[in-house]
């Protein structure tokens, strides 16, 4: 009998690698200043609406740019609009350590958010465009330990060197993480399927397959908006014990964003995305026990679980969903999805915890996002039904 491996179309690519090599870079900044900036935000003499204002202004510059990133990318080639967005994630960072004022972190993030938008919805695209067809869901995955193997490393790694070093450092770091990402940019494609017909952002959002993993999807990132910012906070005392609670939830996102893509080329992804909402659910609840720092642990654990999965299970539905052209359009519905929530998420927390404390704004939090399970209800049964072929 042959080996049906044999037979599977081959997955890494040289271009491939650029465009993972880039979007590293602009992870590994994105990740380590992601909970350090609003801790700076407090310690210039911001409050915690601050804090969630800067995580709300990088995240909302974000969604802008990842808007127009479609046209962008039809106008001027991958290989430009990647490094631009690269350049203007770094670059900004460099301005922080001269500038101890809340408003000027908010500007900073805000001009970082532009250069993210760029960055991860060109990562996706990219990798929906160069990998087959029948290893997408495998490729989303590898893209998903690319941006989160980062998230591992330096998002509590972030919180620990400000213990430890201070400020200045850290931001000098996060600038140029960014910048060397443009080592790889050579690599990456000028133009993607430039003849095909375009399938614009607004037909999407019209699009009940796209919406119902959107909006699904954006419930549970809304909640990482207040885990990356407010744990920090919620913690208190020492850095390390909030390090560690985001360690935990970097290390199970990254493995099951990973296991989800290998598991949805074999199953279909649409399945996971019940059960993946009700762990990151559960997380978040699990929280009003924050000051216990075991039940901190499983929550963060319970959550990344459920977030890694989702994060995949979601891109990967809606990538099934549309021909070639429609790819971009995908690639910035989602991340509208995702960043779009998880700003929202830290400024409203922002304001809601100075009048209930964080164990009530948790437990809102997390009914909330239980809201979602109707729209997941309802995409799981439209996924039950055979799907359209690929035209590719």
């Amino acid at each position: 009998m042959a080996d049906p491996q044999a037979t599977r179309p081959r997955l890494l690519t040289p271009t491939l690698f650029a465009v993972f090599g880039a979007t590293s870079g602009g992870m590994v900044s994105f990740f380590l200043l992601l909970s350090v900036a609003p801790l700076y935000a407090t310690a210039t003499g911001g409050g915690e609406s601050a804090a969630g204002a800067v995580t709300g202004a990088l995240l909302l510059a974000t969604v802008a740019a990842e808007l127009v990133t479609p046209r962008l990318l039809v106008r001027f080639g991958a290989r430009l609009v990647f490094a631009v967005g690269l350049v203007l994630l770094g670059a900004p960072a460099f301005a922080l350590p001269v500038a101890a004022d809340p408003a000027v972190v908010i500007a900073v993030s805000a001009l970082r958010g532009i250069g993210f938008g760029f960055v991860v919805v060109l990562g996706s695209t990219l990798v929906a465009q160069l990998v087959p067809a029948e290893r997408r869901g495998e490729g989303l995955g590898l893209l998903g330990l690319v941006m989160s193997v980062p998230g591992v490393l330096f998002l509590p790694f972030g919180v620990f060197l400000v213990d430890l070093i201070g400020y200045p450092v850290v931001f000098v770091a996060g600038a140029v993480a960014s910048l060397l990402g443009l080592a790889a940019a050579p690599g990456l494609p000028g133009r993607v399927s430039p003849d095909a017909p375009r399938v614009g952002i607004r037909r999407g959002l019209r699009m009940p397959e796209m919406r119902r993993p959107a909006v699904v999807f954006a419930a549970t990132a809304m909640a990482a908006g207040v885990v990356v910012t407010f744990i920090p906070l919620a913690v208190g005392g020492s850095g390390r014990l909030a390090a560690l609670a985001l360690l935990v939830q970097a290390v199970t996102l990254a493995a099951t964003r990973w296991w989800a893509g290998w598991y949805g080329d074999r199953h279909g992804p649409a399945r996971l995305m019940l059960p993946a909402l009700l762990a990151t659910a559960g997380g978040i609840l699990l929280l009003v026990l924050v000051d216990q720092p075991v039940a901190l642990l499983l929550a963060m654990a319970l959550f990344g679980g459920g977030f890694g999965a989702i994060q995949n299970a979601s891109l990967a539905s809606m990538f099934r969903r549309v021909p070639p052209a429609g790819y971009a359009m995908v690639g910035a519905v989602w991340n509208l999805a995702y960043d779009a929530a998880m700003g929202l998420g830290a400024i409203v927390f922002g304001l809601l915890v100075v009048y209930t404390g964080y164990s009530w704004g948790f437990l809102l939090t997390g009914a909330l996002m239980l809201l979602a399970l109707a729209p997941a209800w309802w995409d799981r049964r439209a996924a039950s039904r055979p799907p359209a072929a690929d035209p590719s």
